[in-house]
C-alpha cells in the first residue's frame, strides 16, 4: 500500500498539480480566498456609486451651461431690442424737429435777412454739397419774401463736373429771373468746382488769405502693369469693344488711347473756361494763366478779376443791413440717410464695386 502511494507520488506533477495540502492548510486557503472576495464585491459597489456621482455632475454642469447661455441670449434680445428702439426714438425725434423747426436761423429769422445757402466740402452726388440740396436750398431762399439777398458761403475744394454745372445753371437761371442779388462768399476756400459755382454770382466776396481759382480739369490713377507682371500675376478682363478697359489701371494705355482721354479732359476744361467766361463777363483779367488750373490768394484772385472784393460774410451782412440778420436756407440732413450712405460707400469700397460717379473732377488733388 505504502509502494502504491509512493508511485503515485512519484507520478504526481508538482508544476501543474502544486503541493499537497493539509487539510487544515486547505480550510485556511478557502478562509482567505471568501475574505478577498468580499472586498472586490465592495470596490464593485463604491465603482458604480463614483460613476453615478460623476455622471450627476456632469449632467449639472450641463444643465448651468444651457441656463447660462438662455440668459446670455435673453441679455442680448433685451440690449438689441433697447438699441432698436432708441434708433426708432431718434429718428422719430430727428423727423418731428426738422419738420416743426423748419429752416434753420443764425442771428435772428424775423425781418429783413440775408438768405445763406452753404456750399461745404466736396460737391458731389452723394455728399452734403449736392446739386440736390443747394438747389432746393436756393430756390428757398429766392422764394422768402423777407430775404433781401441769396449768398452762397462756400467752403469747398470743388468735386464732380455735373453736380457743379447744375449749381451754377441754377444760379444762372436765377439771376435772370429779377433784381434779387445772388452774392457768393468763399471761406477757406473755393476752387476748381466749388469756383465754378461761384462765377454764377452777381458778385464774389473772399477773404485776403482765401484760395480761390484753380480753373482746370484732374483725372488721377496709378498703373500697376509692372508690379502684377513682377508678382507673376495674369490679369484677365473681357470686354466687347477695343477701347472698353482703356482706363483700367492694370493695363498698359496705348498712345491713341491716352491722346483720345486728353480729348476728353479738354473738353471738360472748355466747358469750365465758359461759364467763367459767361458769369464774369469782363471783368476778368486777360492773363494767360487764368485759365490754367493755378489757385490763388483772395488778394491775388482780386487783381485777376475772379473776385470783386475782399471781405466775409460778417461784413457783407453788415454792409447790406443796418442790422445784420442771416437766415440758413440749407435744407437740414438726415443723419441717419447719411450714415446708411457711408455704410453703402465703404461697403462699395471693400467689395471693390465702382461708385457711380465722374472720375474726371472739377477738384483740387
Amino acid at each position: 500500500m505504502s509502494d502504491e502511494r509512493n508511485e503515485h507520488e512519484e507520478g504526481r506533477d508538482p508544476w501543474t498539480q502544486g503541493p499537497e495540502l493539509s487539510r487544515d492548510e486547505a480550510r485556511e486557503r478557502r478562509r482567505a480566498s471568501d475574505a478577498d472576495e468580499l472586498p472586490a464585491a465592495e470596490d464593485a459597489e463604491a465603482l458604480r456609486e463614483r460613476q453615478r456621482l460623476e455622471q450627476t455632475a456632469m449632467m449639472g454642469r450641463w444643465i448651468d451651461g444651457v441656463l447660462a447661455e438662455q440668459r446670455r441670449s435673453r441679455r442680448w434680445k433685451l440690449f438689441f431690442r433697447f438699441l432698436f428702439a432708441a434708433l426708432i426714438a431718434a429718428s422719430l425725434s430727428v423727423t418731428l424737429y426738422g419738420l416743426l423747426a423748419g429752416p434753420s436761423a443764425v442771428g435772428g429769422a424775423e425781418g429783413p435777412h440775408l438768405g445763406v445757402v452753404k456750399v461745404e466740402g466736396v460737391i458731389d452726388a452723394d455728399g452734403t454739397a449736392s446739386a440736390q440740396r443747394i438747389n432746393a436750398g436756393l430756390k428757398r431762399a429766392w422764394e422768402a419774401e423777407q430775404s433781401r439777398a441769396v449768398v452762397l458761403h462756400i467752403n469747398s475744394p470743388g468735386g464732380s463736373p455735373v453736380q457743379s454745372q447744375r449749381i451754377f445753371d441754377e444760379v444762372m437761371r436765377l439771376r435772370g429771373e429779377g433784381d434779387k442779388p445772388i452774392i457768393a462768399v468763399i471761406e477757406d476756400i473755393g476752387a476748381s468746382g466749388a469756383y465754378y459755382i461761384a462765377a454764377g454770382a452777381d458778385e464774389i466776396i473772399a477773404a485776403p488769405a482765401s484760395l480761390v481759382g484753380s480753373i482746370g480739369v484732374i483725372y488721377s490713377s496709378f498703373g500697376f502693369q509692372e508690379a502684377i507682371d513682377r508678382l507673376g500675376v495674369e490679369r484677365r478682363v473681357y470686354t466687347a469693344g477695343d477701347n472698353k478697359a482703356f482706363l483700367d489701371p492694370f493695363s498698359e494705355v496705348a498712345p491713341e488711347q491716352r491722346e483720345f482721354w486728353q480729348s476728353v479732359l479738354e473738353s471738360t476744361h472748355d466747358q469750365f473756361i465758359a461759364a467763367v467766361r459767361e458769369g464774369r463777363g469782363e471783368r476778368l483779367s486777360d492773363d494767360d494763366a487764368l485759365f490754367s488750373g493755378l489757385v490763388w490768394s483772395g488778394e491775388q484772385a482780386l487783381e485777376f478779376g475772379l473776385v470783386d472784393a475782399l471781405g466775409s460774410l460778417d461784413t457783407l451782412a453788415r454792409e447790406r443791413l443796418s442790422e445784420p440778420k442771416l437766415r440758413d436756407y440749407t435744407p437740414r440732413l438726415d443723419p441717419f440717410e447719411r450714415l446708411s450712405r457711408q455704410f453703402g460707400r465703404v461697403a462699395m469700397e471693400w467689395l471693390g464695386l465702382p461708385r457711380a460717379e465722374s472720375p474726371v473732377r472739377y477738384q483740387l488733388p
